[in-house]
């Protein structure tokens, strides 16, 4: 981040040796340019990394420092509609207003998403990486100036700033929560793809309790889903076992939600259950849900503060803010139930 300005339409005019008009015409295709002046405009706006203000061009207002760019996987998980009210809390005290849309999860849609922010000439743009993506094409407007964080997952190919949940000791403070309730056989239904950050570290943080209380890990007990419906065909999978789990840990939200509603159908009130992040109505269910809750707000919060700080000259190398998780004792974390079998408690 050595630059402090982002490259202009005059800068592009210079480095070809044209007319700002002529670049203009160029980028908007209202005019006649040789295929040479073309060909040596693009290259120009490669190399410095400029980006057509679609903004100013479209409705001729705005502009930049006006607009934040905000990209997550989806709009319908509420973790990330709370991370992104956290967000505007505090840009807009800056006179910002906040855009959002979903990449879904997909590589592609996220970099076009993000490209079409980046013609907008956000003054910030925040990501949550979908799996799989390679930001290095973000390398140019970071570089120019422009403050680009990652939220909930780093990014790849992209020293930049990120803000995180505590994964892996929130997870280890809800695992040994179980292991203390008496639970020596404890289920972990993680999210998918197995590769993910945050399933990666939610892991870590199972399998460290699990060392610390003296238990032994089981591959068997420990599986992945992708939504509600798969989270909840991989709990029936988990307590067919021979040897099932008592207890069983969730890994986000939308697993969790997919495990309590199994769990509802097939009546099974013996099977104890912690949930990474809080739920909706969480303190309602029977039995009320413990939870490892993240701060969503918090997170949002700590990204804007992190993009203003750059935005208004801070240089200081990349960091990485972890934001704590707390451990929300109810009553479905409660301990194993005593001198039953398997088939007494499905019963």
């Amino acid at each position: 981040m050595a630059a402090t300005r982002r490259p202009t339409l005059a800068d592009v005019a210079r480095e070809v040796g044209v007319s700002a008009k002529t670049v203009s015409r160029v980028l908007n295709e209202d005019g006649p340019s040789s295929p040479q002046t073309r060909e040596r405009v693009l290259a120009a706006v490669a190399k410095l990394g400029f980006q057509p203000n679609l903004m100013a061009r479209n409705i001729r207002v705005g502009g930049p420092d006006t607009t934040v760019g905000l990209v997550v996987p989806d709009l319908g998980n509420p973790f990330f509609g709370t991370v992104a009210g956290g967000m505007e809390d505090v840009v807009r005290g800056r006179g910002l207003t906040l855009l959002m849309g979903s990449s879904a999860e997909d590589p592609e849609r996220e970099r076009v998403l993000t490209e079409t922010f980046l013609a907008r000439r956000v003054s910030i743009l925040m990501v949550v990486p979908a799996f799989g993506a390679d930001h290095r094409y973000l390398k140019v407007p970071r570089a120019a100036g422009l403050p680009v964080v990652f939220i909930d997952r780093p990014g790849v190919g992209l020293s930049t700033d990120c803000v995180v949940s505590s994964n892996r000791a929130g997870v280890h403070d809800g695992v040994s929560h179980l292991a203390a309730q008496g639970h020596r056989r404890i289920g972990f239904i993680g999210d998918l793809p197995a590769k993910l950050y945050t399933r990666r570290e939610r892991l870590a943080g199972y399998t460290s309790a699990l060392e610390e209380a003296g238990l032994p890990y089981d591959r068997a007990l420990v599986t992945g889903a992708h939504g509600q419906e798969t989270a909840a065909a991989a709990t029936t999978k988990l307590l067919a076992l021979a040897d099932p789990p008592t207890a069983l840990f969730a890994g986000n939200n939308i697993v969790a939600m997919g495990v309590v509603a199994q769990l509802t159908r097939a009546g099974r009130k013996d099977v104890a259950l912690v949930a990474f992040d809080d739920l909706p109505l969480a303190e309602v269910l029977e039995p009320a849900l413990t939870v490892v809750a993240q701060d969503p707000a918090a997170i949002g919060e700590a990204a804007a503060r992190t993009a203003l700080a750059r935005l208004d000259g801070d240089r200081s190398r990349a960091r990485t803010v972890t934001v704590p998780t707390r451990l929300v004792v109810r009553a479905s974390s409660r301990p194993p139930r005593r001198g039953r079998t398997p088939a007494e408690a499905g019963s």
